[in-house]
Parts: structure tokens; sequence; C-alpha cells
């Protein structure tokens, strides 16, 4: 059956405003941004705009309104979930200060700052951060299938460069309930995430991974945690349970020791290396990491100066000995899982360190029963 000019004329209108619907209902900095002025409390017509994340086609507008006050609008495809951009010292999402809204079905907009104290929901309190907010600038509108998250910040330099980037689980938004603890609105896990950053006055942004030197974090992690963590736990339970063993046990105690001191060392450095460049404060791990080397070192000196069996001073060298390297170890399990906690590192790393520090105790409660029982 042929088509009539009429028909085919009729299928090309309704094609073309098809396509014209769909593009009018996508964001773009060519496009005249359209917000009501009345509900926006500054002006949206000098806003430099730039594409941030092209995958979620997350617009991000800004300005310089006054001196001291930064005018941001953050618009992003609605799709019933939350979208959020965090302002970081450092790239990394632990630590930072981020504005999240979103709208509920039926319901207002919900526009909050949050303090990203860890990866966990509730690590992330609500109406907490250290952005200094306008008072009453915070809010989010949904137009044609748009969300527009409207804030401004109070700040006598630039905002933080670099900017985190998040959208919601779809149709999982905040509320009230979502938490038993004052103020609710934790906010769900995002979906996605990327980390950036962009020169104000040029407007160039450049998309980063979104945790910054991940592979040195997690060889440093990795390091100081095989080294300090387990090899020297596994050389203290060779010397105490495998002394009827000898000589074996010495040198195999002495070798997993001076391995774990390696790879600890190693991993110090990596750990100094990356404070270098993420440029943080972890002044407390840095210090008790410092602690763990030198007690270390003073074991290293002490087996180079160690008194004969039949010495008088034999006896006080084995308690100096036997009880530095047990603070030793627990300082350094201790650092590891602050480590962990400042790295924002998921679950699985305390869950994983946690089963082999578990295990290591089992094995340890077993022999000294059967020590005990032995004697």
């Amino acid at each position: 059956m042929e088509l009539s000019y009429t028909q085919v004329l009729l299928m090309m209108l309704s094609l073309c405003s098809s396509l014209l619907l769909v593009a009018s209902q996508s964001d773009s900095c060519t496009a005249k941004l359209s917000l009501n002025s009345n509900l926006i409390p500054f002006s949206t017509t000098n806003l430099s705009c730039h594409s941030v994340w092209s995958s979620q086609n997350f617009i991000l507008r800004y300005a310089q309104t006054t001196p001291s006050t930064w005018s941001f609008i953050l618009s992003a495809p609605d799709n019933n979930a939350y979208i959020s951009v965090g302002f970081s010292s450092n790239g990394g999402m632990v630590g930072s200060s981020a504005i999240a809204g979103w709208v509920n079905s039926g319901g207002p907009g919900v526009v909050k700052q949050y303090y990203l104290g860890g990866t966990g929901s509730g690590d992330c309190p609500p109406d907490q951060g250290e952005l200094t907010v306008v008072k009453e600038s915070m809010m989010i509108i949904s137009q044609s299938s748009n969300l527009y998250m409207v804030f401004q910040i109070n700040t006598t330099a630039q905002p933080k460069t670099q900017l985190i980037y998040a959208v919601g689980p779809k149709n999982r938004l905040p509320s009230s309930s979502s938490s038993s603890s004052s103020g609710g609105y934790y906010l769900p896990q995002h979906k996605d995430t990327v980390s950036t950053s962009i020169n104000y006055v040029n407007g160039q942004s450049s998309s980063g991974q979104g945790r910054p030197y991940s592979t040195l974090r997690q060889g440093h992690g990795l390091l100081t945690l095989v080294g300090w963590g387990v090899l020297m736990p596994v050389g203290v339970t060779v010397a105490r349970y495998f002394k009827h063993r000898d000589p074996t046990w010495f040198y195999a105690h002495i070798s997993i020791q001076g391995v774990g001191f390696v790879i600890g060392l190693i991993g110090l450095i990596t750990g100094f290396s990356l404070e270098d460049k993420l440029n943080v404060d972890v002044d407390t791990h840095k210090g008790l990491a410092v602690f763990i080397l030198v007690l270390g070192c003073l074991q290293v000196m002490a087996f180079l100066a160690r008194p004969a069996k039949g010495a008088k001073l034999r006896k006080y060298w084995n308690w100096y000995h036997h009880y530095v390297g047990r603070v030793c170890i627990v300082v350094a399990v201790a650092n590891i899982f602050y480590g962990i906690h400042l790295g924002g590192e998921s679950s699985s790393w305390n869950i994983g360190y946690g089963i082999v520090l578990a295990l290591w105790v089992v094995v340890c409660v077993v022999l000294e029963l059967r020590r005990c029982t032995s004697d």
C-alpha cells in the first residue's frame, strides 16, 4: 500500500515535533535558562555555563554575584532521584561538603547541605558541612523534565575547585522517616559519581576518577596492612609457640619480622607521598605511623645488641623485646583501622582485615591452650 504525499508529510511533522520535544526537555548551555526570575534570589543572565558530567547530562551554571558570594545552578534530568555537588579539598568524597536536592512525588523540593564523613549513609549527616550557605537561597525546581538546584555560598576566596557530582538511585528519595536520628533525610548510596576540577575564571573543567590516586591509596593500604598488620603478628606467634623447634623458630621469626618491617616501611613511604599529593591533614595517622616505625627500629637495634643467653641482662632484654613488640602490633592494628576510616574505604576492608585478625586470635588461643596443657 503506497502512502500519499499528505501521509508522508504528517509523519515527517510528527517526527520533527517528537525530536523538538526531546530537545526541549534536555538542558544545555546553548539553550536560554527559562526559570521564573521571581523564584531565583539572584540574576541568571550572566552565569557561566558548562557541561560538567556529560553521561548524566549535568549542567553547572555559576557566577560571583558579589565580592563574597558565589551563586550556582546545577541542572540534571529529573529521574526521580537526588542530585548533588560536593566541594572537596582533594577530589575525594570523604571530608567534603555537598549540596543535594530532590523533588518528592507530589511534594515540595528539598535541598540540604551534607557533611560527607564516610562512604555510608549514616556517615553523611544532613544540615552539616563547611559551606557557608546563604540563608534561604537553597531551592530545587522541576521544570521540563529537568531538575534545577539553586544555592549560594559565602566565601571570601574562590570556592574549592575540586567538585564531586553524584546522582541517587531512582525512586529512592530521602524523607524525614529515612532515619531515626533527629533531622532525618539521610541519603541512600548514590547510583553513580564523578570527580572533576574546574577553573572558575575560564570555565575549563576536567573529569577525573571518583577517587584520585586510587592505585597509590590501595598500595599504601595493602603494604602497611600486610607488613605491620599481618606479618608482624605472625612473627610474634612463631616466637611464642614454636620455640621447641629450635633453631628453626628463630630463623623463621627474624625472617618474617624482617620482611614485615621492610614492607611496612615501604608502605609508610607511600603514605608520605600520598599525603603530599592529596595535601590532606592526617597528622594523627602519620604520627602513629612514625611511632610504629620508631618501635620497629628499636626492635632491630635490640636484636643487634642481644645479650647472650646466660647473661644477667638477658631477662630484662627479653621483657623489653616482648613488650615493645606487643605495643608496636597493638598500635599498628589500631592505626590500620584508623587509616581505612580516613581513606573512606568500603566496609569490605574492615571486614576483611577483621576476619584475618579473628583467625589469628583463634589460632593463638588454640596454641596457648596446647602450651598450657603441655607444661
